[in-house]
């Protein structure tokens, strides 16, 4: 018996030994592999593969990577500083990249990520860990009486919140799909926030970014409803007791009564993407006066009536809407800044478009900024980067 013991556990040594081996061997080939030039290089070792492609939003299209004795490879053209996502696809079938560590959900898809950065300053420094202070990135559970569930949310300190002084807020929100992890992870909000301040560009900040789904009360797998697969709205088994809109002033109380916050329209931001963008929309004008900043990414400027309306008509067309615009563009509610972005090719640019149309008509003031692209986070990082610099100053 003694015997029998001493050859399993030597086979379960050696058998943990090839496991890890076979771990360490998995990091001989680098991929990606930034290269001087600016260029990128993939490596994916495939021996009894046909065909291999690698796809990202480095390029329109997929590339067939070329196979050298069982190692695919592929290397981009000279790319911008930015962060970019991808994965392969081995004989049709999508997979991470083994040899990459670093990577990002977004709903309920994986991807690989990497990070071009050329100089301090650019939008890859900015996304990068730099040896800078740091902020503190919480997450934190709220009662909602509104929804009635208790809820959690992810909120950014800044680095000299912990020395004590008041700071003001702002409202960071996610666009459908997401939940409270999303501008921590795909939108690098705590970085771009520790570079900017520590660069002297961004007033040092509180940042709340909560869930957006008001029938779910966290990120998948963190909240009683257990590992579910994430959809395109939250969660589909569930149903809301109210509107995260409606809710949103339990979010505000929270915060103000346990973070050490300036008070007042001069000390509190608000601006979310896509869905986010449209709550931001309504929040703000159900709360005319409590934000001195307003910024729509991308937003989706839901109105109801005729789908067929443009929406600065429909908007026309609503009383009550035409009535909360009037309050909050209206003397002391009038907000320092009301921030549209909103990319070219962008599928919600007419929406947006819409929008700019009313509040010419009416004489509202508000900056507008046009980029390329479309429902991206690359726009959204960039949106986030160009709103910050423009707060509580």
């Amino acid at each position: 018996m003694k015997s029998h013991a001493i050859i399993a556990a030597a086979f379960l040594l050696s058998t943990a030994a090839s496991a890890q081996q076979a771990l360490f061997n998995r990091q001989d080939i680098t991929s990606p592999q930034v290269n001087n030039d600016g260029t990128v290089t993939f490596r994916l070792s495939a021996p009894k593969a046909s065909n291999v492609t690698v796809s990202g939003d480095f390029q329109a299209h997929p590339a067939v990577m070329h196979n050298d004795n069982g190692v695919w490879t592929y290397t981009t053209s000279v790319l911008e500083p930015e962060l970019y996502s991808y994965s392969f696809k081995v004989d049709g079938l999508e997979i991470l990249d083994p040899a990459n560590i670093y990577r990002n959900r977004d709903i309920a898809s994986y991807t690989n990520m990497f990070i071009i950065s050329k100089q301090e300053g650019d939008f890859g420094n900015l996304y990068s860990v730099n040896d800078v202070p740091h902020g503190n990135v919480s997450r934190v559970w709220y009662d909602s009486p509104t929804l009635g569930t208790t809820r959690r949310m992810t909120i950014y300190t800044p680095p000299t919140y912990e020395d004590g002084g008041k700071y003001p807020v702002l409202y960071l929100l996610h666009g459908a799909g997401g939940d409270e992890e999303a501008w921590v992870s795909l939108g690098r909000a705590a970085q771009i926030m520790d570079n900017l301040i520590a660069q002297g560009k961004a007033e040092p900040m509180i940042v709340v970014m909560t869930n957006g789904n008001a029938n779910a009360d966290a990120a998948p797998g963190e909240w009683h409803r257990g590992m579910y697969k994430p959809s395109f709205m939250g969660h589909n088994d569930s149903r809301a007791k109210s509107t995260t809109e409606a809710a949103y002033q339990d979010v505000m109380n929270y915060v103000e009564k346990h973070y050490r916050v300036k008070r007042g329209k001069s000390n509190t931001a608000i601006c979310g993407l896509s869905m986010g963008g449209f709550h931001t929309f309504a929040i703000s004008k159900m709360h005319p006066g409590k934000f001195g900043y307003i910024g729509l990414f991308s937003a989706a400027i839901n109105m109801g009536g005729n789908d067929n309306q443009p929406i600065d008509q429909r908007i026309e067309n609503d009383q009550t809407t035409q009535q909360q615009f009037k309050e909050l563009f209206s003397g002391k509610n009038t907000p320092q800044l009301y921030w549209i972005g909103i990319g070219k090719s962008d599928f919600l640019y007419t929406q947006n478009e819409g929008l700019r149309k009313y509040l010419t008509r009416h004489g509202y003031p508000y900056e507008y900024h046009e980029s390329d692209d479309g429902h991206i986070w690359k726009n959204w990082r960039h949106y986030l980067i160009i709103f910050a610099q423009r707060l509580f100053k």
